[in-house]
């Protein structure tokens, strides 16, 4: 016990030092999850894409981490080979990956036999998009442990202590990222097309690779001071036979349905945002990304302050369920105002409502797990959480993508040909994404009456001093 009282852990400034770097490389590769977002009309006027191309790119991100299952075995990695190891890897996946998506966009790649023969099978995607969807599912398996691994890195710095301050912090930090891809994304496109936007992704991620290997320097020191040898097996192992344990758990299955729930309405949305923005307000791209870019914003000052409230007074079973509700009301706004009265404020004002359950849930959510798992399988919990997250987030922007073409006949067709007047109609993908909201408010409910049963103090102060 001295000689945890006396570990870097307690100290403030350590803490949030650390908590820092592994928080811009978070930034970093939020920066790289949505570079393409603000450039869906680039990629089908300059690459040949279409919508539903552009909804798979989305969904390759995941591809891997579901049908691999890459997820849960990331999850495993980091219990059993520690937070040190499972940072190099992640970040190398990332830079590897975005690595390969903008290799695709460039014209070096468009040369190469590589390029015509992928022209040779699935001749309705574009190649650019084939090897971009390879490249962005190993960025995915990167990103995705690197959330995990974040997750697990914050709860050991800060368990008993500023837990939820901490983990909103880190996502608000990682929403800015968000926020710089909406603001900066168009700027590079101007200068070099969707290529060069990558391009600063990529070099972006870099950069934040580098943040996680300072990182390692500070857990080191850590486990010496508490006694920790990552070489080592802890007492009580874990097994991939608990998985199965966890997933018996009740709390941890309506905590995953509402995270799947509420991340499909989320994730997906922002990479169809931009476009849906600039057709219901006819104004050009780059202002309706620049009127997106406050959504993370809103999110990212707001969910520290939630946080901190959970730290002390609790409510986080009940912030979730409030969050669902705000999540299906800004989309039912997105799809049932009519163009000609939807104006810059609604946007704005359901913009912000939309941040405001963009901050409720996830900064409940996460701090939550712990309190339903043991600490032992704690990495694979967030692994599985991840996991069925995932599956949405793989599923949904194609779902979006066939959506929206099938409730728009003929516009894609005539966009690819020139016609930069067309305009996309969302509203049946707007309700789609509204009727996930719907369905996290029924869990909410669920997760509630599971929590009361069960004890897990969801709705308790995270704090315990």
């Amino acid at each position: 016990m001295e000689k945890i009282k006396a570990s870097l852990r307690e100290s403030a400034v350590a803490r949030w030092i650390a908590l820092g770097l592994i928080a811009l490389t978070m930034f970093f590769a939020y920066f790289f999850v949505d570079v393409a977002a603000p450039l869906q009309r680039l990629l089908e006027e300059n690459h040949g894409w279409s919508p539903e191309t552009f909804g798979m790119l989305g969904g390759s991100e995941f591809f891997l981490n579901v049908f691999a299952f890459f997820l849960i075995l990331s999850g495993i990695i980091l219990d059993k080979m520690g937070i040190r190891f499972t940072m190099y890897v992640s970040g190398l996946a990332m830079v590897i990956g975005g690595g390969i998506k903008y290799f695709a966009l460039t014209d070096a790649f468009a040369a190469t036999a590589l390029s015509e023969w992928l022209g040779t099978f699935w001749t309705a995607v574009p190649s650019s998009a084939k090897l971009a969807f390879f490249g962005f599912a190993i960025f995915g398996v990167g990103v995705e442990m690197a959330g995990i691994t974040v997750s697990k890195t914050i709860v050991k710095w800060f368990k008993g202590k500023e837990l939820a301050l901490a983990m909103g912090l880190e996502m608000a930090v990682a929403r800015l990222g968000v926020f710089a891809v909406f603001r900066l994304s168009p700027i590079f496109a101007e200068s070099g097309g969707a290529t060069n936007a990558i391009f600063w992704g990529l070099a972006f991620l870099c950069v934040g690779f580098l943040t996680f290997v300072v990182y390692t320097f500070m857990d080191i020191r850590l486990d010496k001071e508490i006694g920790a040898d990552a070489t080592l097996e802890p007492e009580d192992p874990f097994r991939v036979s608990d998985l199965l344990l966890i997933l018996k758990n009740p709390g941890f299955l309506a905590i995953a349905g509402l995270c799947v729930l509420f991340y499909s309405a989320i994730f997906p949305f922002q990479k169809f945002a931009t476009d849906m923005l600039a057709s219901k307000l006819d104004v050009p791209i780059k202002e309706a990304a620049a009127i997106f870019s406050y959504f993370p914003i809103g999110a990212m000052v707001l969910t520290p302050f939630i946080g901190a409230f959970l730290d002390k007074k609790g409510l986080g079973a009940t912030m979730m369920l409030y969050g669902a509700i705000l999540l299906t009301v800004s989309h039912l706004i997105f799809a049932l105002v009519p163009a000609d009265v939807f104006s810059p404020f609604i946007a704005y004002a359901t913009i912000v409502i939309l941040g405001l359950a963009f901050s409720l849930v996830p900064a409940s959510m996460w701090p939550s797990i712990p309190k339903i798992v043991e600490d032992r399988f704690l990495g694979s919990a967030y692994g599985l959480t991840f996991w069925i997250q995932n599956i949405g987030l793989l599923a949904v922007p194609i779902l979006i993508g066939w959506a929206l073409s099938a409730s728009n006949p003929g516009v894609a067709d005539l966009i690819a040909a020139g016609n930069t007047d067309m305009k996309y109609d969302y509203t049946v993908p707007e309700l789609i994404f509204a009727g996930f909201g719907v369905a996290a408010i029924v869990l909410s409910f669920i997760l509630k009456r599971v929590d009361k049963r069960k004890v897990y103090g969801l709705d308790l102060p995270n704090k315990k001093n």
